[in-house]
């Protein structure tokens, strides 16, 4: 948020204004834009959990109606129940991706509530200046904040487990009791041949995907990326934590994200711009973008001639308006955009962080 500047003819504005690339919006008007853009991002989050909600709907339908068919006197009914297993993996992988969908909105949604919607509720309100950098990025370039081993792992420990345990009961009493009780485990597993298939082949893959299964599930435990998972993540919030977040308000002192992770910064860049007017252009770019720019010497080695070249530190989000204000200004010029490993000063990462 910025005060109207001095000297400023434009329509007066009654209170501080959030100015962005041309546009000026009143405090109401953005609150009101966040307001908005939260309920959509709710509204999707909530059609994507619905998904969920059908995909595991189809594994419990099919696993019902394969065990209803597994308990008769048929001798390949038991295939019903294997072909059933598979149905459930495929539904499981399925929602497997419908979950990570579902966390890129969610994520979206719990960084509105920590880092801007909560932060009213603790005076005075100062959010984090990177909460909206990394929304910006969100929005323009989205990825899923987990992967797909944290995606199964979750939706495995939360309902698919249950699913395949009840299949494996239902699978090995259909081989023991069928079409009479089994005198031994040689006989149970004989009758799980299938075709020319021996039983005891059947049961062994059976038992190591089953395996497989597990160390997948147990495996995957440590892996906390997820949104929806709240506590592990805010399990040490406070509220000795949110009077220290206060007290460093009142101090003056930046706060830092709640909720976003390290990783989910921004991309940071590095840009060299050739020009024979770095005076206008800086001035443009320390005006309208507020980032600073390093004046060097250099020299053309075809033409010989003298130029000067700007460093200027950016993220991903700037590059489009930083493209637009160096056209404008000096149409000849010449941008590189390169990737920077870190940048750490003020704008950015502060020095002190490792």
């Amino acid at each position: 948020m910025v005060e109207k500047e001095p000297g400023d003819n434009s329509q007066p504005f009654p209170e501080p204004v959030w100015t962005y690339r041309g546009y000026q919006l009143k405090a109401s008007e953005f609150t009101t834009a966040m307001v908005h853009l939260f309920r959509a991002e709710v509204t999707r989050a909530n059609v994507w959990r619905q998904r969920l909600d059908t995909t595991t709907n189809w594994a419990v339908v099919t696993t019902g109606a394969s065990i209803s068919l597994a308990f008769t006197q048929s001798e390949i009914s038991h295939i019903v129940v294997m072909l059933n297993l598979l149905l459930v993996t495929i539904f499981l992988l399925i929602e497997t991706r419908r979950y990570r969908y579902y966390e890129l909105w969610s994520s979206r949604v719990r960084l509105m509530e920590t880092d801007f919607f909560a932060a009213m509720l603790v005076p005075p309100f100062h959010p984090s200046p990177d909460w909206a950098e990394g929304l910006a990025e969100n929005l323009l370039l989205p990825h899923f904040p987990i992967s797909n081993w944290e995606a199964l792992g979750r939706r495995l420990r939360r309902n698919y487990l249950w699913i395949y345990v009840v299949v494996g009961f239902a699978w090995l009493a259909k081989l023991w009791l069928f079409p009479s009780m089994a005198t031994s485990l040689a006989e149970m597993a004989s009758r799980a041949s299938v075709g020319p298939i021996s039983g005891e082949l059947v049961v062994s893959v059976s038992l190591f995907l089953y395996v497989v299964v597990f160390v997948i599930a147990l495996a995957t435990v440590g892996l906390q990326h997820s949104s929806g998972e709240v506590l592990p993540r805010f399990e040490g919030l406070s509220a000795d934590f949110i009077s220290s977040v206060t007290e460093a308000g009142k101090r003056g002192v930046q706060p830092k994200t709640w909720f976003r992770p390290e990783r989910q910064k921004r991309k940071q860049l590095l840009t060299f711009i050739v020009t024979d007017q770095p005076e206008k252009v800086s001035e443009r770019i320390t005006k309208d973008m507020s980032r600073g720019a390093t004046v060097v010497a250099g020299k053309g080695a075809y033409t010989g001639k003298e130029h000067s070249v700007l460093l200027v530190a950016l993220t991903v989000t700037e590059v489009a308006q930083l493209k637009t204000l160096v056209a404008e200004t000096d149409p000849n010029a010449f941008v590189i955009v390169s990737p920077a490993q870190g940048v750490f000063g003020k704008g950015f990462a502060p020095l002190e962080e490792k």
